[in-house]
């Protein structure tokens, strides 16, 4: 990006920023951007506050269902990946609050992604996959570096149970923990299970009149401290009112058990809509290098189901009566880090100069991709060039990002071949997003996941396309002379509603780019910034 470019891209921003919708009471007051948030790559906001204490989230966007994993000095952490691929990306800490993503662990396309185990046992990775497909099943993938090669995908053939985790017993037995308070065990390799689930352990229950979405049980991760096993489950569902989900626990001194459950359930529940974190829940439990304890789970932001759920950080105490408890209260407020490890530079850059392969897994994502989807891109000259699939987002399976703040900003530099269509998204899934794109004649307005308004393109085949998403305000701008001059859009969005309780899947509003029609599209100078 040249100088001038630079400078008229910072000023947008500069504006776009002074312009912040600011709305009143005191749930608002919750959604207001804490002022002590640190910036980092591309101004997105990073926990650690660079004076011994951090600010939550850990990791902003759609961070669901963390799995943790200490690994000696390391730390490696991935997250439900869904309908994106390649999914599964490891991320890697020294001192778990700085986090850089690695590789992506999962290519192969095997349905809908939900909350994984990542282990390591006998010098092997593994990682434990449940997907929603048709069917159902978990599945099981190796390695023997954590960025891999792993494995192709090995189907465990378990239809009826989701959420695994993987745990050694005293005696050296490995098995698997599944929602619902069963088990089953697995082979001493743990690529096969060995008999039929089982079912040991019967959750504590909320009283009847809260209000959750639902029992649920599920996400159980376990840990062996001390002489007790700790197994920590989330019950009263994941989404629905922001009240619902919490996290209980349960010990033994046996991995067969009995269980018995905390007199102090539950241990996290969310119980104010005022709160700053909503339904948190999913919860590991991990030391840190200083030998504290700390417990990793998510929550939805106060007023942004749309970023979906993200990572969140609360440090634990071991109580004398061999029980835990948390101690980070509602999350709102900075908290002392743990001592020791070296923190890596956290987070990663979303702006794209298309000068290097693309960065698949780590940073962009196809949509539920087709096996061969990779073979549609290419970076050459730079600009990313992707090859025209479907007649529109819903069936062209778009490049995705996270982006984890309340407002930004993204452009890019669009060329389009003759028939060809594409342009700039906020996508949920196939059938709820907004954008807007072109074709030769005509612009295309995407919104409600539909294709609406035609009015007539003036720019031809090539334009600088921005969008704005301003705390759920859309706006969308073009320019001929590469983004020196900037003209708005005669539509505006509202997308406040883009999320999972009004569509389900567990998603987030993802920031994109698509190619469909004819021919090829070229993207040149991606360019993101949080406001």
């Amino acid at each position: 990006m040249d100088i001038s470019r630079r400078d008229a891209f910072a000023a947008a921003l500069a504006g776009s920023a002074a312009a912040l919708i600011r709305p009143d009471g005191a749930a608002a007051e919750a959604r207001k951007p804490a002022p002590d948030w640190k910036r980092g790559f591309d101004n997105q906001r990073i926990a650690d506050l660079g004076n011994g204490k951090f600010l939550n989230p850990l990791l902003s966007g759609d961070r669901a269902d963390p799995a943790i994993l200490k690994d000696g000095s390391d730390y490696y952490m991935t997250f439900s990946s869904f309908d994106s691929y390649p999914g599964l990306t490891i991320w890697h800490s020294r001192d778990l609050v700085n986090w850089q993503p690695r590789r992506a662990a999962l290519t192969k396309n095997i349905g809908s992604v939900w909350a994984v185990s990542l282990e390591k046992h006998n010098d092997r990775y593994f990682l434990y996959i449940p997907v929603k497909a048709k069917p159902n099943s978990i599945f099981v993938i190796w390695a023997d570096h954590i960025d891999g090669p792993w494995s192709d995908p090995i189907d465990l053939q378990m239809p009826s149970h989701i959420d695994p985790c993987h745990v050694v017993g005293e005696d050296g037995s490995r098995w698997l923990f599944l929602s619902g308070g069963d088990r089953i065990r697995l082979a001493a390799d743990g690529l096969s299970t060995v008999g039929e689930a089982e079912h040991v352990y019967d959750p504590w229950r909320y009283p009847d009149d809260w209000e959750v979405e639902g029992f649920a049980p599920e996400g159980p991760k376990l840990v062996r401290h001390g002489d007790w096993f700790y197994m920590i489950t989330a019950v009263g569902g994941t989404a629905g009112p922001p009240t619902g989900h919490m996290v209980i626990a349960a010990r033994s001194r046996s991995i067969h058990g009995p269980w018995e459950n905390c007199p102090a359930n539950p241990l996290v529940h969310t119980r104010s809509v005022n709160e700053k974190w909503w339904s948190r829940g999913h919860a590991s439990l991990v030391e840190a290098p200083d030998g504290s304890w700390w417990s990793l789970y998510h929550g939805f932001e106060n007023g942004y189901w749309t970023l979906g759920r993200q990572a969140l950080l609360d440090p634990i105490e071991w109580t004398k009566d061999g029980w835990f408890r948390m101690k980070g209260g509602d999350l709102s407020q900075p908290i002392r880090k743990p001592k020791g490890g070296a923190a890596l530079p956290h987070g990663q850059p979303l702006s794209d100069d298309f000068g290097a392969a693309l960065q698949l897994g780590r940073k962009w994502n196809f949509f539920k991709p087709a096996p061969d989807e990779n073979r549609r891109q290419r970076v050459e000259d730079g600009a990313l060039v992707l090859k025209a699939s479907g007649t529109a987002p819903s069936n062209s399976a778009p490049l995705l990002l996270i982006a984890g703040d309340q407002a930004y900003q993204f452009e890019c530099d669009v060329e389009i071949a003759p028939g060809g269509t594409a342009g700039l998204l906020l996508f949920y899934d196939e059938k709820l997003y907004c954008g807007l794109g072109f074709d030769e004649k005509r612009f295309v307005t995407h919104q409600y996941g539909i294709e609406r308004g035609r009015p007539a393109n003036p720019h031809g085949r090539r334009m600088r396309m921005r969008v704005t998403n301003n705390r759920h305000v859309i706006s969308f701008h073009t320019s001929s002379d590469g983004g020196q001059t900037w003209k708005r859009f005669d539509r505006g969005m509202e997308v406040s509603g883009y999320h999972h309780n009004v569509r389900g899947g567990f998603l987030m509003l993802r920031p994109g780019l698509y190619s469909a029609g004819e021919g090829e599209a070229r993207f040149r100078d991606f360019r993101f910034r949080a406001l």
